[in-house]
């Protein structure tokens, strides 16, 4: 009988203890400390997609931020408003402007004891107010994230019929536009933000919490796992290979791949280091939404003109020059965050970082490639020195670049075949030539003279006594 009372108790304990281990949660935890951008956005979809992998309960956002581009902001707002896992917020001092944006869409507000939430009108990177087109869209867009939190209809003592927002439109609406009047909320002139205590009083906030722990505790989340995201190897070489510095490194190696090309026969390694550097130029640039399609087709565009210039016409004349600057435009275009050729919003000082940075890469690029060009190729203990030809075959030693026959027409007569203007072809010794006047123009028909000859070209002139 003590046996089987054993084998029962041993049972209900071990139900007990998968009880607790079922109702343990596995919490997400996702860091957006930073100012919003398409590279925050591609994080967020990418935490969304590991914690549906894992089956999270909770997909908690641990936000700072003064905010960013509203664009990112409404992409990652939607992508909170359609999550099937419930969303919190902690916010650690700030969220402000998009960062509101995405804290109104979460499910569940807490804040940092002095921390505060509002102030999103649109501006740009000087901190001067959008046109009110940007206004306007960002008005609906707080109202219209509001508003997905529902709403109650309470009727009153008095059957009036009273609409009670979880979280109301219009005070989203204040946070952009200080024009909006809230009795006891906000006055007009004022753009609405939040301190702790007030977004909890009006519904923007569901407690005070110090850490992370403290809100999981406040939610009623004892027994919980904790998984935190962290960036991929892809999202940490992008963020280095965006850097300024990076960036004009990479026009160095493109110009002296290109310079390098040109100086030797066909196609070889250095050209490969010009396309490789392109790519990994734009290609960062491109992922973070800075470098459009139409920004490195001009690039393209532009080193397609340079190369029929080259290779195709002689001299450098208009297709060099635009290919030049198509080029030059390609690369600093894609370093400004703009839309086509709206620079409405960009900072100049954005505009003056992109410029300096493309500036000094070309002439780093090509003060480096004449250096090494010289110090490789052409030194007597260059690296690459028997790549080069650096034989100097002096004409004393008999080595000439006409045949001598040619050497012997000086002083010899013929007549001109054509017009001399100042080139043209004459007849010497039943044998015609090509053939440039000394001085003036020549008809056809009269007699000249062989002046000297130079590098496989005759000179002539009028001979003496001829009319």
């Amino acid at each position: 009988m003590m046996k089987r009372y054993g084998l029962l108790l041993l049972l209900l304990l071990s139900i007990v203890v998968f009880a607790q281990e079922t109702q343990k949660k596995l919490v997400y935890k996702l860091n957006i400390k930073q100012d919003i951008s398409p590279g925050t956005r591609r994080q967020v979809a990418q935490a969304f997609e590991a914690a549906d992998s894992l089956k999270a309960d909770i997909f908690l956002i641990h936000m700072n931020t003064y905010g960013g581009t509203v664009v990112d902001a409404d992409s990652i707002r939607t992508m909170i408003l359609q999550s099937k896992i419930p969303v919190y917020v902690f916010i650690d001092n700030n969220a402000a402007s998009a960062g509101a944006l995405i804290s109104i869409a979460c499910d569940r507000i807490y804040m940092r004891p002095g921390g505060s939430i509002g102030a999103a009108t649109v501006v740009n990177q000087t901190g001067a107010a959008m046109p009110d087109k940007y206004q306007s869209y960002m008005r609906s867009t707080m109202r219209s994230t509001a508003e997905a939190h529902g709403k109650d209809t309470v009727i009153t003592a008095g059957n009036d019929t009273i609409i009670k927002w979880f979280r109301d439109p219009k005070i989203a609406e204040a946070m952009v536009d200080e024009r909006i009047f809230i009795e006891g909320i906000s006055d007009t002139g004022n753009v609405l933000t939040f301190t702790p205590m007030e977004a909890m009083e009006n519904g923007y906030c569901e407690g005070i919490a110090e850490s992370v722990d403290e809100v999981l505790h406040q939610e009623g989340v004892e027994d919980y796992t904790l998984v935190e995201y962290e960036p991929s190897w892809l999202e940490r070489i992008i963020g280095f290979l965006v850097h300024p510095m990076v960036s004009g490194l990479l026009i160095m190696a493109i110009i002296g791949g290109i310079y390098f090309e040109m100086q030797t026969p066909g196609i070889g390694f250095p050209l490969g280091i010009a396309v490789l550097a392109a790519i990994v130029y734009f290609a960062p640039l491109y992922l973070e939404g800075l470098a459009a399609h139409w920004e490195i087709a001009v690039f393209i565009v532009g080193v397609i003109l340079v190369a029929i210039e080259i290779f195709a016409l002689p001299g450098f004349g208009v297709a060099g020059a635009l290919g030049v600057l198509l080029m030059f435009a390609g690369l600093v275009l894609s370093l400004i965050d703009n839309i086509h050729f709206d620079f409405e919003g960009v900072e100049m000082r954005r505009v003056g970082v992109a410029i300096t940075t493309v500036v000094l890469g070309v002439f780093g690029g090509f003060i480096i490639s004449l250096y090494l060009g010289r110090k490789m190729f052409t030194a007597e203990k260059g690296m690459f020195k028997n790549f080069a030809l650096n034989t100097v075959q002096h004409a004393n030693e008999g080595y000439i670049s006409i045949e001598p026959a040619m050497l012997a027409l000086t002083g010899k007569s013929g007549t001109a075949q054509t017009v001399l203007r100042p080139g043209g072809k004459v007849l010497i010794d039943a044998e015609v030539y090509d053939a440039v006047a000394e001085t003036g123009f020549i008809d056809r028909g009269e007699k000249v003279v062989v002046t000297r000859v130079e590098a496989t070209q005759i000179y002539v002139e009028r001979e003496e006594g001829n009319s």
